[in-house]
């Protein structure tokens, strides 16, 4: 937590819990301009929990967010899906890893992929306010967010050929603007560098999203 707290400017009062799988439709810690139900950073910039899977506001069934995870960087000003949250709901999504599988013969295995400090980043995402029209809902209202993808460096791609865009600290403040341009902000949309991620293979206990425990990142030995 302390990590957060210093560079992102979190409250050292906010109490996050321990997450090491989370699945999407779960819950994901963001930072995006302040609203009022927002809990303030020191920067000025609010903090929340979104729902992963972005569900575009003028969606008639919000399951539509479990397949959109992600936002391919290349065509999200084209997306009807995202297009609108591109140019007005940018976020951060916070994490300090994340999962990729690779094909192994037959089966899939999985990697946890990290900075070389296990230090946590910042995740470039979009959000959305999604509201029923039908007073009967199970749901009336969702906040929901995707993460941008975009081709895979030269070391992940030995295990996927997409990563998230993981923004430097430099690149925040441009990427959380109200005014930014879109060419300006489209820059900001490539790969991150080679030397600032190594990747491990973890236990496929990852594959549950019931699993939630240290057990998921710490690295395995696979066979010959």
């Amino acid at each position: 937590m302390s990590l957060l707290v210093t560079q992102f400017g979190l409250s050292a009062q906010l109490q996050l819990p321990f997450r090491y799988n989370v699945a999407p439709t779960q819950q994901v810690a963001a930072i995006r301009q302040a609203i009022p139900a927002d809990s303030k950073t020191s920067n000025g910039y609010g903090f929340t929990f979104l729902r992963w899977g972005l569900v575009p506001f003028w969606a008639k069934d919000p399951k539509i967010g479990s397949r959109m995870i992600n936002a391919r960087s290349e065509t999200v000003q084209e997306k009807p899906s995202f297009r609108s949250a591109f140019k007005y709901r940018r976020c951060l999504i916070l994490a300090d890893g994340y999962f990729e599988w690779r094909k192994i013969n037959a089966e899939k295995q999985p990697y946890y992929i990290h900075r070389p400090d296990h230090m946590p980043f910042a995740m470039a995402g979009l959000w959305e306010t999604w509201e029923s029209k039908e007073s009967d809902a199970e749901c009336n209202s969702l906040e929901t967010c995707t993460i941008l993808t975009t081709e895979a460096n030269r070391l992940t791609r030995e295990v996927h050929d997409r990563m998230p865009v993981i923004l430097a600290p430099t690149e925040i403040e441009l990427w959380l603007s109200e005014t930014a341009g879109s060419e300006d902000l489209l820059k900001l949309l490539r790969p991150s560098l080679e030397d600032d991620l190594v990747f491990e293979p973890v236990s496929r206990i990852v594959n549950s999203p019931r699993r939630d425990e240290p057990e998921c990142i710490q690295p395995i030995e696979l066979a010959e």
